[in-house]
């Protein structure tokens, strides 16, 4: 299929995204809010993938939402005389709702999405790359919560998620100034993994990671996103009985168990089943 925002290209049990349109700086255009969560949720039902890396072309990951996407979503479609206050609002609410699901389906994914970024991140861009499980970077990147220096606040996800990735003072003089925070400072507050000198060497070191990834158990790798994102939003205690209650039911050492074990001991490459394709509820 083709895309107006993507080019998608799947090998090895590795899916990689890569937003095309860097001549626009990649702005979230009304087709990139629809793209990608269709993309998304179609390698990871499907199974087609077992980990999904998102990359960019031109001079920056991406300048964030695009305007015509920002007027539709506020518009109010007819004078304020003709519609009552709160139904209008309600409306907004839905609308911003609709496109928080656009990142909430990498959240939510089966398997880990890996963001691998260059230039600039701003704006819907740090919503985009927060939901992912790992961020890379390249030494010239860097991030901005644009939102503030046009007289808005984040609501695509940008707080929810980065206040469990880097400390929540930082987060707030960010949302606060609308300063760019540089990779370096991103690597050290916890924002990247990693960063490197160009693009190419980047794209080498999160393509190896992907290759780990895709050689571990699928089962194992999604239990563990699982119980990663349940930790993040529940308590302590809530997540260790969580994660007994998913082992009493999940885990089987007659299967990927025997097999890791086994692999080393032959020293040969696993082989593991893929997960199951799964029908989407609603």
């Amino acid at each position: 299929m083709t895309y107006r925002c993507f080019d998608v290209e799947i090998e090895n049990h590795i899916a990689h995204l890569r937003m095309k349109r860097g001549e626009e700086l990649n702005t979230m255009v009304p087709e990139f809010w629809k793209e990608l969560p269709e993309i998304v949720r179609d390698i990871d039902d499907n199974a087609k993938a077992r980990v999904i890396v998102v990359s960019s072309t031109g001079k920056h990951f991406t300048a964030g939402m695009d305007l015509s996407v920002f007027a539709k979503s506020t518009s109010i479609g007819t004078t304020p005389s003709q519609e009552e206050r709160g139904r209008k609002a309600l409306r907004l609410r839905h609308n911003v709702l609709a496109i928080q699901e656009t990142f909430n389906a990498i959240d939510r994914a089966r398997i880990p999405v890996l963001a691998a970024i260059h230039g600039g991140c701003v704006g819907g861009g740090v919503d985009f790359v927060s939901a992912c499980d790992c961020r890379y970077a390249t030494e010239e990147a860097f991030f901005v919560v644009q939102e503030i220096n046009i007289g808005m606040t984040a609501d695509v996800g940008t707080f929810p998620r980065l206040c469990h990735v880097m400390p929540q003072g930082l987060v707030r003089e960010l949302a606060y100034t609308g300063r760019r925070l540089n990779a370096r400072q991103a690597l050290e507050c916890g924002l990247v993994n990693a960063v490197f000198a160009d693009h190419s060497a980047m794209l080498e070191h999160v393509f190896a990671v992907a290759r780990d990834i895709a050689d571990k158990s699928p089962l194992a790798v999604h239990g563990s996103k699982v119980m990663i994102n349940y930790a993040r939003d529940h308590s302590i205690a809530d997540a260790l009985d969580y994660i007994a209650t998913w082992q009493a039911g999940m885990y089987n050492p007659e299967t990927d168990m025997r097999e890791a074990l086994t692999a080393r001991q032959e020293k040969r490459a696993t082989q593991f089943g893929d997960l199951l394709p799964q029908q989407r509820r609603g």
